[in-house]
């Protein structure tokens, strides 16, 4: 627990999980700014029922399970009445048990679905209306023959490959790294030897980076486009102009949206953190909408109890970057879209349509 977090305030109190270290370290910085704008906002609009709304900071890029004691505890003692934050699958899974019907808790990453603990609310994007919509485009319009699915070893990508290879897409083949992989020589050896003509990258931050990196230097961006479901503005700098061609990416919310609500967004953040602030992207944009969720659970309840707050989730709406959304089953109704890199920016090219049995809400 902080040593310096005074509990005998009367705010409500929010635990915020976010990465500040290892391969997803890169996205904690804005991760943090993102919901820090939104609980002033919140604040200066009354708070949440009357009171001041007040994140406590947790480092999501720990190991899971320690991760998941840290919240715990911060639970136990009252410390905290919510939980929301941008971290990878396999914290979510150690988390979630542990605080299960306590508090309410915000996820905000892209995950593999079928996440059904109760308590827990999800406002980012699963396989069926993100990943496999953007492969089925692709693969029409650019005549794909078969893909290769790289990836780190953990429960999201290797719980997202087995749902496309469950509709049929054909893989040529696949390879799953330890999170912190630095050399891919083995995996881009398989690519180059594989009949695929599109890579599936799934790979966290980082990792994302020097796969970019090195397939960009194997030759191999002149052979296969690449399509990643977690490719942000700062991964894709942090990749650079040289590793980007054919890079496609497909998420809920690209920084180069031109929306009324999008660029309202970006005037807010820039006015309270500068020009020299971390790009904004799709993950930090998501922790934003995990702090107006929360509130908006809260308030829609009138309590901070759990139970209640589930009951009323079906009534529960936002505004936010990517306009107004609501709550279907736990999870937000979101329109998807899919961009190439051109450069270090995105070209958003169209919104997804969903398949025929798809549901971004299951």
């Amino acid at each position: 627990m902080p040593e310096l977090l005074d509990l005998s305030t009367d705010a409500v109190r929010v635990a915020l999980v976010v990465p500040l270290r290892g391969p997803a370290g890169m996205f904690g910085p804005s991760a943090e700014l993102c919901a820090q704008l939104a609980a002033e906002e919140i604040n200066a609009a009354g708070g949440v029922l009357g009171r001041e709304l007040v994140l406590i900071p947790v480092d999501g890029g720990a190991a899971p399970e320690r991760v998941a004691a840290e919240v715990e505890a911060l639970v136990s003692v009252g410390a905290v009445h919510g939980v929301t934050g941008w971290h990878i699958s396999s914290v979510r899974q150690a988390v979630a048990p542990r605080i299960a019907g306590r508090i309410p808790y915000v996820y905000t990453a892209l995950y593999e679905g079928g996440e059904r603990s109760t308590g827990v609310f999800l406002t980012s994007e699963t396989p069926q209306a993100q990943l496999l919509p953007a492969m089925s485009l692709l693969t029409g319009e650019r005549g794909v023959r078969s893909w290769f699915i790289a990836g780190n070893d953990y429960v999201w990508p290797r719980r997202t490959a087995v749902t496309v290879k469950r509709h049929g897409i054909r893989v040529a083949g696949e390879r799953y790294v330890p999170l912190g992989t630095q050399d891919y020589a083995a995996v881009l050896d398989h690519i180059r030897t594989s009949e695929a003509d599109a890579v599936l990258m799934l790979l966290v931050g980082n990792d994302a980076v020097r796969f970019n990196r090195a397939f960009a230097r194997a030759g191999l961006d002149a052979r296969c486009l690449r399509l990643s479901t977690l490719m942000d503005e700062n991964m894709l700098l942090a990749s650079g102009h040289a590793a980007t061609h054919d890079l496609h990416s497909a998420a809920g919310f690209f920084a180069s949206m031109v929306t009324p609500e999008s660029l309202d967004f970006h005037g807010r953040y820039a006015a309270r953190f500068g020009p020299e602030a971390p790009p904004l992207g799709s993950l930090g944009e998501s922790c934003y909408e995990g702090v107006l969720l929360l509130a908006a659970l809260i308030g829609r309840a009138r309590t901070l109890d759990v139970r209640e707050i589930g009951a009323r989730a079906g009534e529960v709406s936002y505004e936010g970057p990517r306009g107004l959304l609501r709550l279907h089953r736990r999870h937000v109704r979101q329109r998807i879209y899919l961009a190439r890199a051109h450069g270090v920016e995105f070209d958003v090219l169209t919104t997804l349509p969903p398949l025929p049995d798809a549901s971004s809400w299951k």
